[in-house]
């Protein structure tokens, strides 16, 4: 028998009504931090203009992966949730939207800047590496994109919906679209999902997976979509086909414009920003899986299938991404209005620190691994096991106590 917390129950915020009277977003200009990213480019430039360091070409990584974690990890986590009665009024305020809105000029402004600089065309000499160094900070820009636009693909309105095909035009990632909103949560922990980490999997071999996957898994949604209501595929109505024409519109003008010589750095920095995405997925449901019921379908999406973190920092700049229970629970809910889910597995750092130490795999496994096994109270057949790791993985962490066949049944079956 599994207890709740391994089930996991949705965390619901109080509902007190004289509290909502009286409650206000202490963080609500904070959010305003987010945007710190997307004008990392306009930074390195003012940067090496006044102090001639050229490393600050490299201020993308520098603030990323190393100034944002270390205050991340001084500041720590607030797992507090607004109360339920204000939900509605946090939900209608425009204000947040607006922050989300900002992000796509900036980001776009600081692409055109990157082309400029790299065709040679700016004040400044640049030799290879500092080229490197701003095609990375450009790549990290559009890979927040790609979680600005996570946030607005989830959303009703037909305007939200076509910014956030805008903010993956850069990556060339828009076929996210589909696949995240119609694939991955309905898939989120089973074995169809691409998007989902198996427990033993590494980075390296998760990347290549997830992207093709996603791809396949999209092409595939849009195609049973257009059949159902009797249209071609090879149209402008599928999401998939209309996403990419953005990106190769978006790659042609720039080309036109400044080059041939920026083509290699917009291929590259579209790696890096959809990479750091797929990092990120990685991330979110490593090993953990849902359960087939005797039915044969799979158990509902709990608390339970996604690892979170409530840090305050990596929360400011990644819209509260990481209240990632709560995101499955109420896709539609704003950023602002996630809340902290108690029963979910959290991890031991903000998702930024994590993206760092994913890259590394060994220290992956040692930290994350024995977190997994713990989650499922030794049981570690009931997790998302790697096929290529599965009997080492047993080996190593099985505690040799018998399961049910049921469960041992659709243990196996998922993996």
């Amino acid at each position: 028998m599994r207890s709740d917390r391994q089930r996991g129950r949705r965390a619901a915020p109080r509902r007190d009504p004289t509290q909502g009277s009286r409650w206000r977003d202490r963080k609500r200009y904070l959010w305003l931090f987010s945007l710190i990213i997307p004008i990392l480019a306009f930074s390195s430039v003012i940067a090496v203009k006044l102090t001639g360091l050229t490393i600050l070409w490299w201020a993308g990584p520098i603030v990323t992966f190393g100034i944002i974690p270390a205050i991340d990890r001084i500041i720590g986590s607030d797992a507090n949730n607004p109360p339920g009665s204000v939900l509605s009024r946090l939900q209608d305020d425009g204000y947040y939207r607006w922050v989300t809105y900002l992000y796509l000029p900036i980001q776009y402004l600081s692409l055109l800047l990157a082309c400029w600089l790299w065709s040679d065309s700016g004040w400044l000499a640049m030799d290879f590496v500092d080229k490197l160094g701003l095609m990375l900070t450009v790549g990290g820009i559009g890979g927040v994109a790609i979680n600005a636009a996570h946030e607005l693909g989830h959303k009703r309105a037909r305007s939200e919906r076509w910014l956030s095909k805008v903010a993956l035009a850069q990556s060339g990632y828009g076929h996210f679209f589909v696949e995240h909103n119609r694939g991955h949560h309905s898939r989120v922990a089973t074995a169809e999902d691409p998007a989902s980490a198996r427990m033993g999997e590494g980075l390296y071999a998760f990347i290549p997976r997830s992207v093709l996957g996603g791809m396949r898994s999209a092409w595939r949604i849009e195609g049973r979509r257009l059949t159902a209501i009797r249209r071609s595929r090879w149209s402008m109505r599928n999401d998939v086909l209309y996403a990419w024409m953005m990106s190769v519109t978006l790659f042609t003008t720039l080309v036109a414009c400044f080059g041939f010589t920026v083509l290699p750095w917009l291929i590259g920095q579209a790696i890096v920003g959809f990479s750091l995405l797929e990092t990120v997925n990685y991330i979110e449901h490593y090993g953990l899986r849902r359960q087939r019921l005797p039915s044969g379908r799979y158990e509902p999406v709990c608390p339970s299938h996604s690892w979170n973190s409530s840090t305050v920092t990596a929360n400011l700049f990644l819209f509260q991404l990481q209240r990632h229970s709560d995101h499955h629970a109420h896709p539609l809910r704003r950023y602002q209005a996630l809340c902290h889910a108690d029963d979910a597995p959290q991890l031991p750092a903000g998702y930024l620190t994590m993206v760092l130490l994913a890259m590394f795999p060994p220290l992956w496994r040692r930290i994350m691994d024995p977190r997994v096994v713990e989650h499922y109270g030794g049981d570690v057949r009931l997790a998302a096991l790697s096929p290529r790791a599965e009997h080492k993985v047993v080996q190593r962490y099985s505690d040799q106590r018998p399961l049910p066949r049921a469960v041992a049944s659709s243990s196996n079956s998922s993996t």
